[in-house]
This record gives C-alpha cells, structure tokens and sequence, in this order.
C-alpha cells in the first residue's frame, strides 16, 4: 500500500548545509565564480509572495540557480541574458511579447509557451487530451468525467442535460479557467429545477463518488509529487432523492484541506500506482507541451483503479504543498530547472561564468523560493 509515498527526482537536503539567505546579488566578474542557471521571472504580485520565499534563495543558490525579476517597463531582449523564462503573467500583450521573444531568443527556455497555457485557460479544451489518450494499463484506467458545456441561456440547461444523457448530481464549473477565485469555484446541482440557476458560461461534469478524496499530482519537468486533499463528501441515492437545490463551494481542494495525516480508509488513501501517473504525465507533457502543471485526480469509489482527472492547473502552488526544505516541495523545482535549461540547448550550451555577490544592485534583484 502506497499511504506514505512520494514521487520525485529529488536528492535529501541537509538543512544544516543551508546557505544564508540573501535578498539581492549582481552579475559580473566580482567574486566567487562558478556555473549558474540565470531565471528570468515575470509573475503577479501575489505568486511571486506564495512562490519566491527567502529560504528557497540559499538552496537554489547552492544548485547554481539564480532568479532575477524581469522589469515589465522594458522591452524583454533588452534585459538578460536569460537561460530561462519563467512567467505567470494573463494578457495578449503578454503573450505576444513572450512569442516574439521565443522567436528572436530560440536558445531560451520559456516556462511555459503561451499558446499551450492557453489551452488550460477554457475548461471544455483542458481535459480532452486525457479523453483522447484512452488511457488503460494493468495499472489501472485513467478518464474524465461524462461534461456538457454550456455557454448561454440557462433556462435550456435541463434539455441539453436530458438530450446528453447526463446523470445528476453535477458539479458545474466556470468555463474559464484563468486563475481568478472565482474561476476556481464550483457548484454542486441535485436536480433538474435547479440547473436553471446556475450562470453560464460553464461546465457541467457528472459527479463521480470518490471517498471525499482527491490526489493533486504535481509535476515539474518530468520531476512528480502526489498529495491528498480533503474533496466533496459521495452523495448517497437517499440523499440525492432527498436533497434540492444548488450548493456552491468557493474552493475545494486548497492547502488547508490536506488529507495526507488524516485517518482515512486504507482503499481510499491508497495513492495512484507510480507507474500510472508517470505515463500519465509523460504523455500529457508531450500533448500539452507543458513542464510546470497540476492535475487532480479521483479514485471512483469502491473500485481501485478507475481513476478520472477532473481539472489540470498551470503552474499550480508549489509553496502550498506539505513539507519543509528537506522535502521535494523546493528540491523539486531547483533540482528540475537545470535539466530543462540542459535539455533545451544540448546543440550548443550557454552555460556561462557569473560571480555572485552580496552587494546590491539596482538592476539585478534575486528573489527566492
């Protein structure tokens, strides 16, 4: 039974090893010289809080990685150079600048193209690669639920629900899935009357009863970590013969609903066999053309290897996943980095030679993890 395990490609870290924290370093020929990775950053306020914590600096340090906030007020191939981009910015503006980039600075590694976020960005294109793998081994089976999109006029929703053959309850999801608080809530419809109350656009999705459970796979390059998250209660045949109406949840499966420490039922707890989730992940990587994503995963009650993947995440939270630095919560990101940069441009490496230092510049801030 796999109740204590966790995938990655991370190697232990000695705290006592941990290199003291520093806030800003400048590129140039001043004192220690050795290899670095240099990451461009380009993210919201909010992730570079949650993302870019101060104890990450000293480790990514230690690994010859160097994060340097990218200055949105001027022009991108002026700053740099960069082996890699990092970014969670929304936009077309945004996107096209990235694009130009990529085109005029095909030697650096873009965490993630544009064009293939996007596709995450609407619900009824998100699942359908995982719909289109088909995906069945002696490991188990791996779908998404029967959904419906709708996207105007909800006083037809029960007809279209009826003429596709969707079976209540359902949960019902913003079509648009951009990151926002309100693109993460969802609501839980018990019958045909209260479906005209829900707002379009939106996705419908039949509930599947998975032990009030779900397994958020996060994945980084080819680097994986699975943990348990508290979801919506099964809903029983009395109870849905019972209960009306539309129930709504702000969000389910945040940090602070983690089931890892929970005493649970050893068939619901059990997590997905490794080597499930690897092809899993290796196939949507290579169809998504995706390094930093998340997935979330339910096990159908009552069996042990029906699995559905019920929603995927661009660049997801990683500071919110459990553990401290010894953990592959930060070893899985510094440790994956460099490969990608590596993988990238193994025609011709742009490895080069920077000095780090402690004194400040107004040009160069290295935040941290």
């Amino acid at each position: 039974m796999r109740l204590e395990e966790e995938f990655s490609h991370c190697d232990h870290y000695d705290e006592e090893e941990q290199p003291e924290t520093i806030s800003q370093c400048s590129i140039g020929g001043l004192q220690q010289q050795q290899k670095v990775v240099v990451v461009g950053y380009a993210l919201t306020s909010k992730k570079i809080k949650s993302f870019l914590q101060p104890k990450f600096e000293g480790l990514a340090r230690n690994k010859g990685i160097l994060f340097v906030a990218i200055d949105q007020n001027r022009p991108l191939s002026d700053q740099g150079p960069f082996d890699i981009v990092l970014h969670k910015l929304t936009g077309k503006e945004w996107r096209q600048i990235l694009e130009d980039y990529r085109q005029t600075h095909p030697e650096v590694t873009v965490l993630d193209p544009p064009d293939a976020i996007q596709h995450l960005h609407n619900r009824q294109s998100m699942l359908q690669c995982v719909a289109d793998m088909n995906l069945s081994n002696s490991y188990g089976k791996v779908g998404v639920p029967r959904q419906l999109v709708i996207k105007k006029d909800a006083s037809s929703i029960a007809d279209d629900v009826n003429k596709a053959g969707l079976i209540l309850p359902l949960v019902a999801k913003p079509l648009v899935a951009d990151g926002s608080a309100k693109s993460h809530e969802l609501s839980l419809a018990y019958d045909q009357y209260s479906l005209q109350k829900l707002e379009p656009p939106l996705v419908l999705q039949e509930f599947v009863n998975h032990g009030g459970v779900l397994f958020k796979v996060y994945i980084v390059g080819e680097a994986i970590k699975v943990v348990r998250r508290f979801s919506l209660p099964d809903v029983t045949k009395r109870e849905l013969s019972k209960v009306k109406g539309v129930f709504r949840f702000p969000r389910v499966s945040c940090a602070a609903a983690s089931a890892d420490d929970a005493d649970l039922d050893p068939r619901v707890a059990e997590l997905p066999p490794r080597p499930l989730l690897e092809r899993l992940a290796k196939e949507l990587r290579r169809r998504l053309g995706l390094r930093l994503f998340n997935l979330d995963i339910i096990r159908e009650h009552g069996t042990r290897d029906n699995f559905y993947v019920i929603d995927i995440n661009y660049f997801p939270g990683y500071g919110k996943m459990p553990g401290t630095l010894q953990s592959p919560k930060h070893q899985m990101v510094v440790d994956t980095l460099p490969p990608l940069y590596r993988h990238r441009v193994i025609l011709g490496s742009r490895w080069r030679r920077v000095s780090l230092s402690t004194q400040p510049s107004s040009s160069v801030v290295a935040s941290s993890w």
